[in-house]
């Protein structure tokens, strides 16, 4: 697999087949037991922390969740890589993240408690704190995840927007198809730990292999349903 710098690639396929793993793998949270993962020339899987730290500045990761600190306001969620990774004054730190707020549309949210937020409005304070550093790539987790449609049709114009705003290279992980066509450039079906498919989104709309065409319509295989598959008794007299 490989990801087209500049553009969005999203991840599909069921649940377990290895999507957020394969995250994990680019960001070296986790080594893999046989195969390389690079980052550009970089061989991530055997880099020492040390040098993880170096690549890690360069890719945001937006988690499922959003994984923001209950114990800390907006904008020192937001701002904590700017404390950790700069030597920035406060002041500018400040300034950083509300530009930030108002480009994920939530200005004046900084000295709120997470807590106080709703789903939607954590999801963007979570992709601010994802893009704070400008990374070069932002890796999304399932964003849309815990969000009616439209809250979900705003985190994927936001994606858009960062997108074109910060010249970024997004690898989005989903099972959201409605999301996966609106924001991908390319896309990718995984299946038991393995790429099934990967290429345009044109190419998944008009492929005719029978696994993808049934996840991209939400329709379960008869192995899937199992006993429900059978038909049942008429009990008609």
């Amino acid at each position: 697999m490989e990801v087209p710098r500049g553009g969005t690639t999203v991840v599909l396929g069921p649940s377990g087949c290895g999507k957020s793993v394969m995250l994990k793998h680019i960001i070296g949270l986790l080594k893999p037991d046989s195969g390389r993962v690079f980052y550009e020339d970089s061989r991530i899987d055997r880099m020492r922390e040390p040098e993880l730290v170096e690549i890690r500045k360069r890719v945001g990761f937006l988690f499922q969740q959003g994984a923001l600190f209950d114990s800390m306001t907006v904008g020192q969620n937001i701002g904590f890589a700017l404390r950790e990774h700069t030597n920035l004054p406060w002041t500018e730190r400040r300034q950083k993240v509300e530009h930030m707020l108002e480009l994920v549309g939530v200005p004046g949210t900084a000295d709120r408690m997470t807590s106080q937020l709703s789903g939607g409005q954590q999801k963007r304070v979570a992709l601010a704190r994802a893009v704070i550093l400008e990374p070069d790539v932002v890796l999304y987790d399932e964003p849309t995840t815990g969000l009616d449609p439209i809250r979900a049709d705003v985190i994927s114009r936001l994606i858009l927007r960062l997108q074109d705003r910060l010249s970024l290279t997004s690898v989005v992980v989903t099972h959201d198809i409605q999301t996966a066509f609106k924001i991908a450039d390319s896309m990718v079906m995984m299946k038991d730990g393995r790429i099934l498919l990967a290429g345009p989104p044109s190419l998944f709309k008009n492929s005719d292999d029978e696994a993808v065409r049934r996840f991209l319509e939400g329709e379960a295989s008869p192995e899937e349903l199992g006993d429900l598959a059978v038909a049942p008794e008429d009990t008609s007299s």
